[in-house]
């Protein structure tokens, strides 16, 4: 997408949260992507610079690159409003429902987005009262913490006896937690620019699930874009997705992770709307399938927010025609 000059974008990445790192990964690739493509990009790391009282004025856009808390729990996108400074995916409101899984299951449940049954637990809750929730369940179960991304704190537990376990792990995260049916079958992720779909992607991995070390780690994840299902499945699936995405109030660009279970059918998992942008992550992999380099895909989403709130005076002569 040509612009008539360089958007001046700051690029926040890295942050306090657990997936710092990834974070920093991210920023650096879409700060890269963009340096090439001729913007006036400067990268900035929250856990260093008070965003409050950040001039704000120098920059055109803020493109963010923040996975975990700050970052796609609402809060840096409510700081941004406040200081009227356009920025990549969705507002404070949308973010904050995304980033608790119960939240955002409940939004799911009252638009008819199918999900998976679940139950919200508590560090405090004695462990004969979790254990009854999970027998009311049934195993196999997800254990998971509610707020936290990355899979970070996600156990399968396919037995009572794996339970303590996998509670310790969560709430090691997170003093919330949800118990959730586990969907056997197959892993699924959609990408969305606008409500608009990116290629799908199945992934296999060797693990039980798409967990951390597949996510970023593992080189033998595959992730496949030909699929051996009813082009029927697949609308179905990317149509849940998109419901999903709706069902949030999701802008810009975000991923909806599912799963297929032994009958075709499509359950939602999550939102993430701040999706990861390193070597390993999903969006780069569907815009390289449509023929999207990452700078031109980051170039997208600051367009579409740029367009989306009206500029300011100091802004105005920057935006570019569509």
């Amino acid at each position: 997408m040509a612009n008539s000059q360089p958007w001046r974008i700051a690029v926040l990445a890295g942050g306090a949260s657990r997936e710092r790192d990834i974070s920093l990964e991210s920023g650096e690739a879409v700060a890269k992507s963009l340096s090439d493509r001729g913007h006036c990009v400067s990268q900035i790391d929250p856990a260093n610079l008070d965003l409050q009282t950040l001039d704000w004025s120098s920059f055109d856009v803020a493109f963010l690159a923040l996975h975990g808390t700050f970052g796609e729990d609402g809060h840096v996108q409510q700081i941004l409003e406040e200081a009227g400074i356009p920025f990549t995916g969705s507002d404070s409101v949308a973010s904050r429902l995304a980033f608790s899984k119960s939240a955002a299951k409940e939004r799911f449940i009252q638009n008819g987005v199918p999900t998976p049954a679940y139950v919200l637990i508590h560090e405090s809750d004695s462990a004969s009262r979790i254990q009854k929730l999970a027998n009311a369940l049934g195993f196999p179960l997800a254990v998971k913490p509610d707020a936290q991304g990355s899979s970070l704190g996600v156990t399968i537990v396919q037995t009572p006896e794996e339970l303590p376990q996998a509670l310790a792990r969560c709430f090691h995260f997170d003093p919330f937690g949800l118990m959730e049916v586990a969907i056997e079958g197959t892993e699924w992720t959609l990408g969305i620019l606008d409500g608009e779909p990116l290629p799908l992607i199945q992934i296999e991995t060797g693990r039980s699930f798409f967990d951390f070390a597949a996510k970023y780690e593992d080189d033998d994840t595959q992730y496949l874009f030909e699929f051996e299902f009813p082009t029927s499945v697949i609308k179905a699936i990317e149509n849940a997705g998109r419901r999903a995405y709706e069902s949030l109030g999701c802008r810009g660009l975000a991923r909806v992770d599912l799963r297929l279970d032994r009958f075709h059918e499509p359950w939602l998992l999550e939102v993430n709307t701040i999706p990861g942008m390193t070597g390993h992550s999903l969006i780069p992999k569907a815009a390289s399938r449509m023929g999207l380099s990452l700078g031109e895909v980051c170039e997208r989403s600051i367009h579409k927010c740029l367009n989306r709130k009206p500029a300011s005076s100091a802004h105005h002569n920057l935006l570019s025609p569509t």
